[in-house]
């Protein structure tokens, strides 16, 4: 055999076993094995980020498959992962189970986390699908973070500018050369408030006899309203027929009045027709005025007088005789 050929066979086997060593080495370091039986599950993300093919599927953190493809969807909205599950962890996984997008470390890589809850039947089996938790993105948090910290600054002038206005408005001079005057004012009220209080205290320690009596009074004027109210109930406890009779008399009295001034008003009786009668009110008018004069005389001279009054005897004339007349 030619030297040459040898060294060339040589090369090329090594050649081989190395790419062979590397390609098993970067299986092996994934997680894959060419010796498991595996079944498929579909996981529907939003955002795989940094998630690679051949990442691995975690369990409680042990692993139990790889990351065998990852498409986008025809929307082009979502992402679909294809798992290859171990068929060893065929009845593991549960249909309340959590897919994670997660990363190891800060800066590690990424794999799909199966956190599982209260394992209720059933489990997942071949094709199945199910929804995953988008990963947690830094870039975003720090976008959103940097957009938060705009909107403080903004708010931090918003806010000095309002200070710088409110002294410029308010905490001038002239507001607080107001305020000191309004704060010299309350001062002197309070004292004057002092020096009320204490004539009143020094009035109530005088008159405190004057007061006590005046209390005492109030007391007792007090007392004598309740016992006039208990006689008043009293009173109308044990005349309360008596009283409601008079009421009632009064009502009908009341109504008796109401009819007459009906009965005059519409021309009916004595009254009324002498109102309603123009001719006979006058004839009583004038009657009235007769009366009014023949007193008047009377009274003038003398009621006696003129009852008992008699004319003096006149003499009898000559040749009467006398004797048969009576005397």
């Amino acid at each position: 055999m030619d030297k040459s050929r040898l060294e060339i066979k040589v090369g090329l086997f090594v050649i081989i076993g190395l790419v062979l060593l590397t390609v098993a080495m970067i299986l092996f370091s994934k997680g894959a094995s060419l010796f498991h039986n595996t079944y498929e599950l579909r996981l529907h993300a939003s955002n795989v980020g940094g998630l690679k093919e051949r990442a691995g599927v975690l369990l409680a953190g042990v692993q139990v498959g790889t990351v065998s493809t990852i498409q986008l969807a025809d929307d082009g909205r979502s992402v679909t992962i294809l798992l290859n599950i171990y068929n060893q962890n065929k009845n593991k996984i549960y249909h309340d189970a959590r897919f994670v997008i997660e990363q190891s470390g800060f800066l590690g890589d990424q794999y799909v986390s199966v956190i599982p809850t209260s394992n209720s039947p059933p489990v997942l089996v071949n094709g199945d699908e199910v929804t995953c938790q988008e990963p947690f993105n830094l870039q975003e948090v720090a976008r959103s973070t940097s957009g938060f910290i705009k909107r403080i600054g903004d708010t931090a002038q918003k806010l000095d500018d309002s200070v710088t206005d409110l002294r410029r408005v308010v905490l001038n001079n002239q507001t607080l050369t107001n305020f000191t005057m309004t704060v010299s004012n309350m001062h002197s009220f309070s004292e004057q408030a002092l020096g009320t209080i204490s004539d009143i205290n020094a009035l109530v320690a005088t008159n405190g006899e004057q007061v006590n009596l005046a209390v005492s009074n109030i007391v007792f004027f007090s007392r004598e309203l309740i016992r006039l109210a208990g006689s008043a109930q009293s009173l109308m406890a044990t005349n309360g027929t008596d009283i409601t009779s008079a009421v009632k008399n009064i009502e009908s009295s009341t109504e008796v009045l109401k009819s007459l001034m009906n009965d005059i008003q519409s021309g009916r009786g004595f009254a009324g027709m002498m109102l309603q009668n123009q001719q006979l009110s006058t004839n009583v008018q004038t009657l009235a005025n007769n009366l009014a004069v023949a007193s008047s005389n009377l009274n003038q001279l003398g009621l006696w007088h003129f009852l008992w009054h008699k004319e003096p005897a006149r003499p009898p004339a000559a040749g009467t005789n006398t004797a048969n007349k009576p005397r």
